[in-house]
């Protein structure tokens, strides 16, 4: 039945429109029920260490905020410098939330995860998330991936044809140059989801509430794993925030239920549960 109700919430998804403003939601690839009750789950509090970058494993070009969920990097001539999380993970699935504004990016702005050994400086304009082995990086401003100082695909990768259509529309609206569109790299707005899957040794991204798929694969299980971002720009700041995690077991039926409910209803409905002929008990527990 989890799995009946786990395909019907997709479905419902892939029945809305999409919004015209976004290409996003014409790459989404479908979610597990496990990924989709997480992404639907009260956020954990924002002093959860999780959501802390390093004090000590980050570039002395990046400076720490008092509370720890924010970077910023001073300006430096000639260096590239990175930053990672103070706790990592080795089991479960984990959903952080990046802030990092376009206009702050400059060129290679990468963000992903990181082993213990990441370099987190380098002289000269270089990637270091994904530029060696110990680290899985998405450059943003050309959607590329990087890992061991090498690039591997574009992310997000073209889909069924229909879309990969539609996306061609829409930036052939978005440019004014559409002798050049087909190679223009989507435009990665402010929020993004990192989505880490230590068991099943994953990392994909959420933008504008679309989940993009997998991009990395085959990370190594059972070792620590932290988000991490590297940049060349003066004055970039990046906020980290710890969302929701889950252990590798199933959701609940409970859980499945609930989220099928709140799809259903919406996010402009979800403050409506006491309208639904349920126990208040139950009205509560969607409310949550």
């Amino acid at each position: 039945m989890g799995l009946l109700l786990s395909v019907w919430v997709y479905n419902k998804a892939a029945d809305s429109p999409p919004p015209p403003s976004s290409a996003f939601p014409l790459l989404a690839v479908p979610t597990s029920s496990r990924l989709a009750v997480t992404l639907n789950s009260r956020p954990v509090s924002p002093q959860d260490g999780r959501s802390h970058w390093s004090s000590d494993h980050r570039s002395p070009h990046f400076l720490l905020s008092p509370c720890q969920q924010e970077v910023t990097r001073s300006p430096a001539e000639l260096s590239s410098d990175g930053v990672r999380a103070e706790m990592g993970v080795k089991t479960g699935l984990h959903v952080w939330e990046l802030l990092w504004s376009p206009e702050h990016r400059g060129s290679h702005a990468v963000l992903g995860v990181s082993r213990r050994g990441c370099p987190l400086q380098a002289s000269g304009y270089n990637v270091l998330v994904g530029g060696d082995s110990q680290s899985w990086g998405w450059e943003l401003k050309t959607n590329q991936l990087w890992h061991d100082g090498q690039t591997l695909q574009h992310y997000p990768g073209k889909r069924r044809s229909c879309h990969s259509a539609a996306v061609s529309d829409f930036r052939v609206q978005s440019s004014s140059n559409t002798e050049e569109v087909a190679d223009t790299p989507l435009l990665i707005p402010e929020r993004v989801l990192l989505v880490l899957d230590a068991d099943e040794g994953t990392l994909g991204f959420v933008v504008d509430g679309s989940y993009l798929g997998v991009a990395f694969k085959d990370l190594p299980r059972g070792v620590e794993l932290f988000p991490a971002v590297s940049s060349v720009r003066g004055g970039a700041s990046i906020r980290l925030r710890y969302l929701n995690g889950t252990k590798r077991d199933p959701p609940t039926l409970m859980d499945l239920s609930g989220l099928s409910i709140r799809q259903f209803l919406g996010r402009q409905r979800q403050d409506q549960t006491d309208k639904l002929p349920l126990p208040p008990f139950l009205q509560r527990y969607l409310l949550d």
